[in-house]
């Protein structure tokens, strides 16, 4: 199996501590799927704070003969994405994607295109927008559950690069050891552990160099036999 993306370096930790917690927020999702393979999804959220409610409906389609996926959402703050991605077409482990994105009140557009490969010993990253503003690349290297990885951004405007971040880790069943720099001040370090099949826990650390402060947190989730969860961090 392959490495996980640079972004996800980490990810089981994370997810004890950021999934879950929508406090003064209330969100519905509906998923269905038609005959012809064509997937719709729909949510919406409410702040009870502010009365905000803000909503999203998207569309996915599958060409399986060409290896395209065409995924189309429209938001309630008038925003307008597609996302066109091949898969393993042009080259095994390769998905090639392009994304635009248009307002059609405020006139604004965007986009970038992205590549992502993955092997079993390596994934690499890369994307740029369609501005040419800056170019994002990362690659994550993985041997015996050890993980290596690391992520630039290049601004193309100064033809310098801006980001500098380090990933190691080690990954076994049921425990994930991860630890970073971002930019040579930001340390971090997380390890997740697996209990027993409705257990999970993990610890974060933080400390940066430029600012002398620290984090530290301690999270927790148990599934309960009915399908429910608690939660405590």
């Amino acid at each position: 199996m392959a490495p996980p993306t640079f972004g996800d370096l980490g990810k089981q930790s994370k997810d004890v501590f950021g999934k879950g917690y929508n406090f003064g927020v209330l969100k519905l999702d509906v998923k269905t799927k038609t005959a012809s393979g064509v997937e719709f999804s729909s949510g919406g959220s409410s702040n009870t704070e502010s009365g905000k409610v803000a909503g999203n409906l998207e569309t996915k389609y599958k060409v399986a003969d060409l290896g395209l996926t065409v995924t189309n959402k429209w938001a309630t703050d008038n925003t307008l994405n597609t996302t066109f991605d091949v898969q393993d077409k042009l080259l095994p482990g390769l998905k090639v994607s392009v994304n635009s994105n248009f307002s059609p009140s405020a006139g604004s557009k965007g986009g970038k295109v992205s590549a992502e490969y993955k092997h079993d010993a390596a994934t690499a990253c890369m994307d740029v927008d369609l501005g040419l503003s800056a170019c994002n690349a990362s690659a994550v290297v993985g041997h015996k559950g050890w993980l290596a990885g690391y992520s630039t951004t290049f601004d193309i405007g100064k033809s310098a690069l801006s980001k500098h971040n380090f990933g190691l880790g080690y990954s076994a069943a049921d425990f994930v050891l991860h630890t970073g720099v971002a930019n040579g001040t930001d340390f971090g370090g997380s390890v997740y552990q697996k209990v027993s099949p409705a257990l999970e826990t993990g610890v974060n650390l933080g400390w940066s160099s430029a600012t002398s402060t620290t984090a530290f947190g301690i999270g927790a989730k148990y599934n309960l036999e009915d399908g429910a969860s608690l939660r405590a961090k």
